[in-house]
């Protein structure tokens, strides 16, 4: 398999640096895309991304790893929401970055949260991510059953309306967010976040890779600012990145 090739071709099609995903992982992913749809080389496959828009979802879909539910790991976001409390000055009003926003389920879980430690602070939540089809089923807000399976019941009770099979996020959360476009790897960050979320992502990518990342976020953090990472995504090197821990997966700008 041509690999090299194949990124080339993203890059230019997509804008999507393939080279930045661990080599070994990247290419499992592509062999099975290809074996499911019964091609055999990448040339085959790039022409059958470019006629069929639904395999070209798939695979924007499988490469950009959106897999999400609602308070992903509910006891750390219980941490998280101790340590807002404690370490950020929530009454006046934060700005977060959710990044890699999938589905919108991690902006509005941290929404939610906001509006229960103070509903009258003028929280701003800028949720970004690479795909523009998810965005849009974010910005709809409209999820199934085993989406909202760790969402509090109070929560759920006074965040959603139940249509059918249907939850939708309520209005009043759906203004806290503002979903953008935004490539972690190849685009700018904006500055001047109490908060960045960024979970179960970066361990997809090499270690160059997650170096940079780790700098430009701690650089469009405040200082005192927290950075939140996936449940398997501890920063041992922290320090380098001007990061004390403030919990298990946790780090405040200094």
């Amino acid at each position: 398999m041509d690999l090299i090739y194949f990124q080339q071709w993203v890059l230019k099609e997509y804008n999507i640096d393939l080279s930045a995903y661990k080599s070994n992982q990247l290419h499992r992913r592509i062999l099975s895309l290809m074996s499911r749809v019964e091609v055999n080389s990448v040339e085959e496959y790039i022409k059958l991304l470019k006629k069929d828009p639904a395999q070209k979802q798939k695979f924007l879909d499988f490469i950009t790893i959106n897999v999400t539910e609602f308070f992903r790991n509910p006891e750390i976001f219980d941490e998280l929401s101790k340590k807002i409390k404690s370490e950020l000055p929530y009454n006046q009003g934060l700005k977060i970055w959710s990044a890699a926003c999938s589905i919108g389920a991690e902006p509005y879980s941290l929404a939610m949260i906001m509006d229960n430690l103070n509903s009258r602070a003028n929280h701003k939540i800028i949720a970004t991510d690479l795909d523009s089809t998810i965005l849009q089923k974010a910005k709809n807000g409209e999820y199934v059953l085993s989406e909202v399976k760790n969402v509090p019941r109070q929560f759920l009770q006074k965040y959603f309306e139940v249509i059918g099979d249907k939850y939708l996020i309520d209005s009043k959360i759906k203004k806290i967010v503002e979903f953008k476009k935004h490539d972690l790897i190849l685009d700018n960050y904006e500055s001047n976040f109490d908060l960045v979320v960024c979970r179960n992502v970066v361990i997809y990518f090499n270690q160059d890779v997650k170096d940079k990342i780790y700098k430009k976020m701690a650089a469009s953090l405040k200082k005192g600012g927290l950075l939140f990472v996936g449940a398997t995504e501890s920063i041992y090197n922290y320090k380098e990145y001007g990061f004390e821990k403030a919990s298990t997966f946790i780090y405040k700008k200094i």
